[in-house]
């Protein structure tokens, strides 16, 4: 069992900056990738970010290319999200996820442990 805890989520101003964190624990996390995801009200969860716990290899969604930075330390077992140049459009719950493998994630599906999640919400 991995247990994961978001924090950093809050209210922020168009253009302001966020970093939020994941702390994993309950297992060794050097087999598994980390990934970010987003729901907004009304929306399916979609997709924000993943990296490869092994390697830091990254994959982001369109959408946050050139604004967000997923990055990890390794001896803190702890993901980060950092996000600039945040828009309305941002707002959402952000929740973190880690699922088995040495590679990069980007379907939801493929996780096998979720957190709680963090409310991020940008005003304009």
């Amino acid at each position: 069992q991995v247990q994961l805890v978001e924090s950093g989520g809050e209210l922020v101003h168009a253009g302001g900056s966020l970093r939020l964190s994941c702390a994993a624990s309950g297992r060794p996390f050097s087999s598994y990738a980390m990934g970010w995801f987003r729901q907004a009200p009304g929306k399916e969860r979609e997709f924000v970010a993943t990296i490869s716990w092994r390697n830091g290899y990254t994959v982001y969604a369109d959408s946050v290319k050139g604004r967000f930075t997923i990055s990890r330390d390794i001896a803190k077992n702890t993901g980060y999200l950092q996000m600039n140049s945040l828009a309305p459009e941002d707002t959402a719950v952000y929740s973190c996820a880690a699922g088995r493998s040495y590679r990069t994630l980007t379907s939801r599906d493929d996780y096998d442990y979720w957190g709680q999640g963090t409310q991020v919400t940008v005003s304009s």
